[in-house]
């Protein structure tokens, strides 16, 4: 595994009337694979998620946030993916242990583990009473043309996403990351042919990463004329917390409280971002639910 850190850039090309992301998420995939214990095909479609919303969220400001949720008709069920601003990002999948055949192309058959047919919801927290949502079909469930297609009909910004997770014989994350570039208008048409032909030609994501391409370098194949505005670490980071377990716990009322109490000594709950598990003993469910009682 690239023992680099994982960043993104975000930047600027053609007179400003392209915008580009690019981002390595090698680091942060793998953690989730440890932490999920996610099997190669499931790391894959989970890291080509969490990759997109790495980038979705980095487009966003202050305190906002965002969840990505994938619920296509594979086996692997949910993705869910949060990132905010800040670059902090977390993910998990309903069912990490899918490994599927490799596709007629010899890659990990994400598709087949994602589904064709379902929907990509995107969630964004903007900070007023209402988020706001948007909803497309998966159209391939390869991912990467999933976000493309998103970002065309859900923001009507014509985009190009290209998202790759690169996984060694022992299931560990050798490199990942991905890029999105966003038409803005004043293009004409010889520049947007341009695009697409640099993009048509570009090796695959993974390819570029192994073989120690910067993230400038990945950008500079499509827009030559890329000017960097700014970076950021990505990292993962859980905002689950005993005291919002308790909330939870809490949130259920007194007879569900009541039947945990009595089925065992302790009830344990596990979160299902991080996997960090949160231990109540009878003692302390008894003093949750005299809160219940008293709410």
């Amino acid at each position: 595994m690239s023992q680099e850190k994982d960043r993104l850039i975000r930047g600027t090309a053609m007179d400003g009337k392209v915008r580009a992301f690019a981002v390595r998420t090698t680091q942060l995939v793998d953690e989730l694979r440890r932490r999920h214990d996610t099997y190669p095909t499931a790391t894959a479609a989970l890291g080509r998620t969490l990759t997109a919303a790495a980038m979705m969220g980095s487009m966003m400001k202050g305190n906002e946030k965002l969840t990505v949720q994938v619920k296509g008709d594979g086996p692997i069920g949910q993705i869910v993916v949060d990132a905010n601003a800040n670059g902090q990002v977390r993910g998990y999948v309903n069912d990490p242990h899918v490994h599927l055949p490799s596709n007629s192309l010899g890659k990990l058959d994400v598709a087949g583990a994602v589904g064709t047919s379902g929907f990509i919801h995107v969630i964004k927290d903007l900070g007023l009473k209402e988020p706001y949502r948007g909803s497309v079909p998966i159209i391939s469930g390869e991912l990467g043309e999933d976000f493309t297609y998103y970002f065309a009909v859900s923001e009507q910004t014509p985009s190009a996403v290209g998202l790759g997770v690169l996984v060694d014989s022992d299931s560990s994350v050798i490199v990942a990351g991905g890029f999105i570039i966003q038409l803005l208008p004043g293009l004409d048409d010889k520049e947007i042919a341009a695009i697409e032909q640099a993009i048509g030609q570009l090796p695959p994501v993974t390819s570029l990463l192994d073989q120690g391409l910067e993230l400038e370098e990945m950008l500079k194949w499509i827009v030559p004329d890329i000017r960097v505005l700014d970076e950021m670490d990505i990292t993962f980071a859980c905002s689950c917390s005993r005291e919002r377990v308790e909330k939870t716990l809490i949130s259920l009322g007194e007879s569900e409280l009541t039947q945990l109490m009595e089925e065992d000594e302790q009830t344990e709950v596990v979160c299902d971002f991080c996997r960090e598990a949160y231990v109540f003993k009878r003692e302390e469910l008894r003093e949750l639910l005299e809160q219940a009682k008293s709410e």
